[in-house]
C-alpha cells in the first residue's frame, strides 16, 4: 500500500466525523476514532488465531489469571489477545454498548489499559444514548485493516495521520501533547545522524522520550534506525502524564507491533518510573514555560538531600519554568561514556539560553552542561513551527560522548530562516521546516564549519564572573530644620520614650543650622558634646538613625571610613561587571572600571562557591547576539524626501475637502 492510500484509508477512517457531527464536539471526534480503529486493528490481526485462543481459553478458565494469560498470548502468538467469542461484526444492534464493553474487557491487559485511559467506556455510553454506536460500529467493522493488505508500518502511517487529524481538529490543547512531525523528524535526525557506530546489525538500541506525548518521537526514531540498519532491535521506552496522549501512543506502538511495558503513565519529574535505566538515545519536547509548583516539595527535597547523586544536583530553575529540569532528567538518564555514552535531543524555548543571573539555578545548570562538555550543538527554529504558540525555539543536541573535533566546543546554527508557509495555518503553527531545509540543517551539523548560519565556540564563551564593584560612602551632615523633621522617620528613635525622644532632638537643634560637615568623624564628635552637655547617652542604633536623619550624600564630601580606617563602601553606587571568564578580573577592572571611576574597588569576600576565586561564574547562551546582522538606518534625506511627500499628499487633500 502506497503513501497516497494511507492517506485515502486515514480519511476514509476520518469520515466517521461525519456521523458524529452535531452530537459530538471537534475535539471529540480522535478520542471516538482513535480507540475505534485500534480495535479494528487489533480484532484484524488477531483473526487467524482467534478460534485457538477460544479453545485455550475455554479450557484454562478455572486456571490463575496470571498462568491463563501467559496461556493465551501463546495462544494468540501476538503481544495481546482477546478471549471473547464476539467480533465487531458481529455485535448485537439491541445491547451494543453492553456486548461491546464485554468484547473489550476481555483483551489482555496491555490492550484493555488503553480502552480505559481513552475513557473508551463513557463514550460508548454517549454513543449509544444518541443513537448511533451501531452505526459507528458496522462503519469500522467493514473496513478491511488485515496484516495481509496493511503491515504494521503502513498501520503506524495510518494512525500517524488520524493523531495529526485529532490533533488539528483540537488546536487548543494539541500542542501540549503532539509535537508537529517536521520538528520530530529534524530533532530525531539530529540525534542519530553519523551514529552507524551504535546502530551496528544484531544489536540492541534504546530510546527514551520522557515527555513521550502521543509518540512521534519513539515512532520516527524507530523508523529511522530501521532504515539506516535493518536488523537492530529497537527497545522504545517512554513517560506520559496526560492519559489520553499515553493511550494513544501505547495504541501506535500495539499497532505497529512494537513492545509497550516499558510505556508508563506519570509525571516524569516526581515520579520517575524508570529510575535505574539509561539510555543510547533521548528525544524530548517538554512543555514551554510550564510552572512546576505542584511537584515542588519532591523536587526540592531530591535536589538538598541527593545533591549530585540524584538528577537535580547543580540547581534548580524558577518554578515559573520547568524545562530545564526535563533537561536535568535526561542528563541522569545518560550511559556512561565507557558504556558507548548517550545522545539527547530537547526542544525548548529562549529561557533556558539566559534566563538567571550568576549564582542562579538556570545559570549553575548551563554552567554544569557546559563545563562538563555536554553540549553539541544548538540549533536556532523559525517562529510559528508550534500548534499553540508561535515563539522563539531551539533543539539542544546533548552527548557524553562528543568526537575528538567537537570537544570543548560548542556549535550554534542559525536555522530561522529555513521556514516553509504552510497553506492553512494550524493553530498557532503558520510555518513548516520542508525536507530539503531539514537535510541542509542536518549537513550544516555534520560539517560542523564556520559560516553565515554556523559558528563554533569553545565553552569559556559562555562563561563570566560577576564581580562586586564598590564605591566608598561620602556623606555631609547638617542640622537644618529640613533634616531635623526626619528625626521623626526613624524607626529606633520612634521607639523612645517621649522624653527621651524630644531631648534627643533638642540636642541635635543645638548645633548650628547653617554649619555643613563634610568629615564623618568631625561631625560625630561635635554631635557627643552635644548630647554631653545635655546629659544624655545614646546607644549605637539610635546615633546611627541621627546620621541616618542628618545626612545626605556628597562627592566632594571626605571618604566614611569603618573602624578599620578602610573606606566604607555606598550602597547605593554598588554595581556589577561581567567579566569573561578566560580573563583577569583585575586587568579587566583596570582597564574598563578604573579609568571612569579612579576611587573604586573590587569586594573580594564576594567569590564564587564552586572555585572559590574572586567573582561569581555565571554561564549564558546569548544565541542571537551571536548571529546580528547590523543594518544601518535609512539616509536623512531620504526619510526627509518620503516626509515631504506625505505632508504635500496631506495639503492637497485638504484642499480638495475646502473647495
Amino acid at each position: 500500500m502506497n503513501t497516497e492510500s494511507h492517506s485515502q484509508l486515514a480519511a476514509f477512517i476520518w469520515s466517521v466525523a461525519d456521523l458524529l457531527r452535531g452530537d459530538f464536539k471537534q475535539s471529540q471526534y480522535g478520542r471516538i476514532i482513535l480507540p475505534f480503529t485500534l480495535l479494528r486493528r487489533l480484532e484484524c490481526v488477531l483473526e487467524p488465531t482467534k478460534d485457538a485462543v477460544l479453545r485455550e481459553a475455554h479450557a484454562h478458565q478455572a486456571k490463575p489469571e496470571a498462568v491463563r494469560e501467559k496461556l493465551l498470548l501463546r495462544a494468540a502468538d501476538q503481544p495481546f489477545f482477546n478471549a471473547s467469542p464476539l467480533t465487531l461484526g458481529t455485535l448485537s444492534d439491541t445491547q451494543t454498548a453492553d456486548d461491546l464493553m464485554s468484547y473489550v474487557q476481555s483483551f489482555s491487559q496491555d490492550a484493555r489499559e488503553i480502552f480505559e485511559h481513552f475513557e473508551f467506556e463513557g463514550f460508548v455510553q454517549q454513543l449509544g444514548a444518541s443513537n448511533l454506536l451501531y452505526q459507528v460500529v458496522q462503519r469500522f467493522a467493514s473496513i478491511d485493516m488485515s496484516p495481509q493488505r496493511l503491515t504494521n508500518y503502513g498501520m503506524g502511517l495510518v494512525f500517524e495521520e488520524l493523531i495529526r487529524k485529532f490533533a488539528e481538529s483540537s488546536n487548543e490543547t494539541a500542542g501540549e501533547h503532539f509535537t508537529p512531525r517536521d520538528i520530530v523528524h529534524l530533532t530525531t535526525s539530529l540525534v542519530l545522524t553519523g551514529q552507524e557506530e551504535k546502530l551496528r546489525p544484531h544489536g540492541i538500541v534504546t530510546v527514551y522520550d520522557p515527555t513521550a506525548g502521543t509518540g512521534g518521537f519513539l515512532s520516527e526514531s524507530d523508523e529511522y534506525i530501521q532504515q539506516v540498519s535493518q536488523d537492530v532491535t529497537v527497545s522504545l521506552h517512554g513517560q506520559e502524564l496526560n492519559p489520553e496522549s499515553y493511550a494513544i501512543c501505547k495504541a501506535d506502538m500495539l499497532i505497529k507491533g512494537q513492545a509497550v511495558e516499558q510505556i508508563k503513565l506519570g509525571n516524569t519529574l516526581s515520579d520517575d518510573q524508570l529510575p535505574a535505566e539509561h539510555f543510547d538515545f533521548m528525544l524530548s519536547n517538554p512543555p514551554f514555560g510550564v510552572e512546576w509548583k505542584k511537584v515542588q516539595k519532591a523536587i526540592t527535597d531530591e535536589h538538598k538531600h541527593k545533591g549530585y547523586e540524584g538528577r537535580f544536583g547543580p540547581g534548580l530553575p524558577r518554578v515559573s519554568d520547568g524545562s530545564l529540569l526535563f533537561l536535568m532528567h535526561l542528563v541522569s538518564k545518560m550511559r556512561a561514556r565507557h558504556d558507548g555514552g548517550s545522545r539527547i535531543g530537547i526542544i525548548l524555548n529562549g529561557s533556558p539560553l539566559f534566563t538567571g543571573g550568576a549564582g542562579s539555578g538556570e545559570s549553575e545548570i548551563r554552567r554544569y552542561l557546559l563545563q562538563h562538555d555536554l553540549v553539541e550543538a544548538i540549533v536556532g527554529l523559525p517562529t510559528d513551527m508550534f500548534y499553540n504558540t508561535g515563539i522563539a525555539t531551539y533543539v539542544w543536541i546533548l552527548s557524553n560522548h562528543k568526537p575528538a573535533e567537537r570537544r570543548g566546543q560548542v556549535q550554534l546554527i542559525n536555522a530561522t530562516g529555513r521556514a516553509s508557509k504552510m497553506r492553512k495555518s494550524l493553530g498557532s503553527k503558520r510555518q513548516f521546516v520542508a525536507d530539503r531545509d531539514i537535510e541542509e540543517i542536518v549537513r550544516l551539523y555534520g560539517a560542523n564549519q564556520e559560516n553565515e548560519e554556523s559558528k563554533r565556540f569553545p565553552v569559556e564563551a559562555f562563561g563570566y564572573r560577576r564581580i562586586t564593584v564598590e564605591r566608598p560612602l561620602r556623606l555631609n551632615f547638617q542640622a537644618s530644620s529640613e533634616r531635623l523633621a526626619k528625626l521623626d522617620d526613624e524607626k529606633p528613635i520612634q521607639k523612645l520614650a517621649e522624653a527621651e525622644r524630644e531631648a534627643i532632638k533638642a540636642a541635635c537643634a543645638t548645633l548650628k543650622p547653617e554649619q555643613v560637615f563634610t568629615n564623618r568623624d568631625a561631625f560625630i564628635q561635635t554631635l557627643k558634646a552635644a548630647f554631653k552637655a545635655e546629659g544624655l547617652k545614646v546607644g549605637a542604633p539610635v546615633q546611627k538613625a541621627i546620621l541616618n536623619a542628618l545626612s545626605e550624600r556628597d562627592p566632594d564630601a571626605d571618604i566614611c571610613l569603618d573602624r578599620k580606617g578602610n573606606p566604607e563602601p555606598d550602597t547605593g553606587l554598588r554595581d556589577n561587571e561581567n567579566v569573561p571568564l578566560d580573563e583577569s578580573v583585575f586587568d579587566y577592572f583596570e582597564r574598563e572600571v578604573k579609568p571612569h571611576v579612579p576611587d573604586a574597588w573590587i569586594d573580594e569576600e564576594k567569590r564564587d562557591p564552586l572555585d572559590g576565586r574572586i567573582g561569581i561564574v555565571g554561564f549564558e547562551i546569548p544565541f542571537n547576539r551571536h548571529f546580528y546582522q547590523f543594518s544601518p538606518p535609512r539616509p536623512l534625506e531620504e526619510i526627509d524626501a518620503d516626509l515631504k511627500a506625505c505632508t504635500d499628499r496631506i495639503k492637497q487633500m485638504i484642499e480638495e475637502l475646502s473647495a
